[in-house]
């Protein structure tokens, strides 16, 4: 990787708030595959000055590029695989938060039918699009399923409190980043697709984001 790429992964890196490493890896994936955290002994070399200086300018310009490309307001940034959440504003992070994603699960339905459901925290990006005090949970048919317990035909019976916690922020497919239950397994991968989070952490979150607001999940 030349320096000037290595340069310019490092302005991103240090925009996104990840570590060095954590580019490598993304340059890496995006096609550069003789990415090294550090490089072979024999293509040290010298690097004259104007070099560097015309680096560091290319690289300053690029930055100013990226913040220009950054949400106004606040946003979220989730993290599947750390199980993080960032509320950020601008490159600034307001807050962190442990969170659980989806565990990965494949759940198939039995009796030779042929529904499946894949229990994946969805990536991309989404925005607020609903935001609910005191949410219920309708149980979908695979909560009854996995359970292996009948699937009722009443919507009533369907219904759950207490469930998700005192918020939900809805983000579209039926997915929401909402309470839990379950505080001691925050930090792993659990859920069902949804984002958990802890009662404070997410009191936090939905007073602070209004509907729209940017949601990145990767």
């Amino acid at each position: 990787m030349t320096t000037m790429i290595k340069r310019v992964l490092i302005a991103v890196a240090a925009l996104a708030g990840l570590g060095f490493l954590a580019v490598v890896g993304a340059a890496y994936l995006i096609g550069f595959k003789q990415v090294s955290a550090w490089p072979p002994a024999e293509s040290v070399r010298p690097v004259a000055e104007k070099d560097v200086s015309r680096a560091e300018r290319n690289v300053q310009q690029l930055e100013k590029r990226m913040t220009a490309l950054l949400p106004r307001g606040l946003y979220i940034v989730i993290d599947t695989a750390a199980n993080r959440l960032y509320l950020k504003e601008g490159a600034k992070v307001v807050r962190e938060a442990v969170i659980s994603c989806g565990s990965g699960v494949v759940l198939e339905e039995p009796g030779g039918k042929k529904r499946s459901w894949v229990f994946d925290t969805p990536r991309g990006e989404f925005s607020v699009k609903s935001k609910i005090t005191n949410p219920y949970w309708v149980k979908p048919d695979w909560a009854f399923i996995e359970e292996g317990e009948a699937i009722p035909k009443g919507l009533e019976d369907r219904i759950e409190s207490g469930t998700l916690g005192d918020y939900a922020l809805g983000f579209g497919q039926g997915y929401f980043i909402h309470g839990t239950l379950y505080t001691r397994l925050l930090g792993r991968n659990v859920t069902h697709g949804c984002v958990r989070v802890g009662d404070d952490d997410l009191k936090a979150v939905f007073k602070a984001v209004p509907i729209g607001a940017k949601i990145y999940i990767y």
